[in-house]
């Protein structure tokens, strides 16, 4: 399993970058700014970074000088910097790859597999399947994708659907706002819109009610509770 230091100044990108990552995974560390960066390079064990360009102080360009000046650990910078200029110029100090920003979160995923594999660094193995998730009559089967009402009936659920109804599972009682459902089931898309999070959550408890089951709740001005 490969390490990966995510150092970017904003909050929201560094759980949508981590929350990627780990699902892909990777171990995540999280850094604010680049001293702090620098710092958890120096106790070592991070087999690659990505990296923010315009970090308040020291920013990213600066962090890979130093890096590079003792270690190869592979950088895939982040960066609101479009021009080709500036790409080739995080490339020529020694990053391995640029992404511009606003991202993918599944590509940025699949461009860190990729550094790593040229790195030569081991793909990370297969964890075993996580138990299924289990409130009251539904239950969620994580490895095969797979809702069932009383462990038998199959609830056709869409993958993003499933995702959603996963969220809210993992957290019984707790209330969470459509931003973090987003950041949970659409990859923290930010294209999506808390109306397209209504529509489906709508869907998921017209198919669970179809067994007469109630899984979601909503709250009002807050968001959804699932259990």
């Amino acid at each position: 399993m490969s390490r990966v230091l995510v150092a970017d100044d904003e909050a929201h990108i560094r759980e949508v970058v981590r929350y990627a990552l780990a699902r892909d995974g990777h171990q995540v560390d999280t850094a604010d700014d680049g001293e702090q960066a620098l710092a958890r390079l120096a106790r070592g064990g991070v087999d690659l970074v990505v990296l923010d360009v315009l970090m308040p102080e020291l920013d990213g360009l600066a962090v890979c000088r130093r890096v590079r000046a003792t270690a190869r650990v592979p950088i895939i910078f982040l960066s609101s910097r479009t021009e080709e200029a500036d790409r080739v110029l995080g490339l020529e100090l020694g990053g391995d790859d640029y992404v511009t920003k606003p991202f993918s979160p599944r590509e940025l995923a699949a461009r860190v597999r990729a550094v790593l594999r040229r790195a030569g660094a081991d793909e990370p193995p297969l964890a075993p399947p996580p138990p299924p998730l289990v409130r009251g009559r539904v239950a969620i089967d994580r490895a095969r994708a797979e809702c069932t009402i009383d462990a038998g009936a199959v609830v056709p659920l869409t993958v993003t659907e499933l995702r959603l109804l996963t969220a809210l599972l993992e957290h019984p009682g707790r209330v969470l706002s459509r931003a973090q459902l987003i950041a949970c089931a659409y990859d923290g898309d930010h294209h999506v819109t808390t109306r397209t999070v209504d529509t489906h959550v709508r869907n998921i408890r017209a198919k669970l009610a179809s067994h007469g089951v109630d899984a979601i709740t909503t709250v009002h001005g807050l968001g959804y509770r699932g259990g």
